[in-house]
């Protein structure tokens, strides 16, 4: 391979690559439906014209043809005049009219394929072009699409959605222990106040339960505090054991009874 020809075809694969960059689909359909339509300009000009040549050569052709005939008329009078001179001139001008409308005839027809070939061409690119047309708005709205879907998934991949839902998923967790340690405070609240309670409890049962023995004892005739014993200067009977005893039953029985509700 020469280096010219290597040459070429770099500048080439080059300029294609350009080229292909360079275009815009919507562009690239608007200009082409527009080249189209100026080929269906120049395209009715060529018909037109066919069809003017046409009607040239059909009037041509008519003129030569009323030529020969009338040509042929006189040749006819001239002859029965006993002019065959005449006549012969005649016959000689039918003849030149004849051939010549022989050879419009010939144009004509071939004037006439033209002309219907040209009309078949006309109206296929009218179709064409109407398809195109049709084509192009389908397209552009597919292109719009497109972009739209396009720019709707550079949108979706540019979001760090996954790193977001790590996010949440390790506040969640956060959440999840925060609450874990803030149940076990509160048993362990819960469990330190029922033993305080049941410690005071027993606490205030021992001082109950002295009292009693104490009372008991006084009851007895055993030692009496200095708070109990009655004032200075004032005596006290004491009682018969006999007639304190259904009252003092009665009060321990309540004082029991009290205890019993605590």
């Amino acid at each position: 391979m020469g280096l010219f020809d290597r040459i070429s075809r770099v500048v080439r694969a080059n300029l294609n690559d350009m080229v292909n960059k360079a275009e815009d689909p919507e562009k690239i359909l608007e200009q082409s439906v527009t080249d189209m339509q100026e080929d269906l300009v120049q395209l009715r000009q060529a018909v037109a014209s066919a069809i003017a040549a046409q009607k040239r050569t059909q009037t041509q052709y008519n003129q030569a043809e009323s030529q020969s005939n009338q040509w042929q008329q006189r040749a006819q009078l001239a002859l029965q005049k006993g002019d065959e001179t005449l006549a012969r001139e005649a016959l000689v001008r039918k003849k030149s009219h004849a051939e010549t409308a022989a050879t419009l005839k010939s144009s004509l027809e071939q004037q006439s394929g033209q002309v219907e070939s040209l009309k078949r061409n006309l109206i296929g690119l009218e179709s064409k072009i109407s398809e195109a047309k049709t084509k192009k708005d389908m397209l552009k709205a597919r292109i719009s699409a497109a972009k739209a879907q396009e720019q709707l998934n550079n949108t979706i991949g540019s979001l760090n959605t996954g790193s977001s839902m790590a996010a949440f998923d390790r506040m969640e967790e956060k959440v999840l222990q925060i609450e874990a340690r803030a149940g076990a405070s509160a048993e362990l609240a819960a469990g330190g106040s029922d033993l305080e309670a049941a410690f005071r409890s027993l606490e205030a049962g021992g001082d109950v339960d002295d009292e009693l023995a104490q009372m008991k004892a006084q009851l007895t005739g055993g030692s009496v505090s200095q708070g109990q014993l009655p004032a200075a200067g004032k005596t006290a009977a004491a009682p018969s054991t006999s007639e304190a005893s259904p009252v003092i039953d009665a009060e321990l029985e309540e004082l029991r009874s009290q205890l019993n509700k605590m």
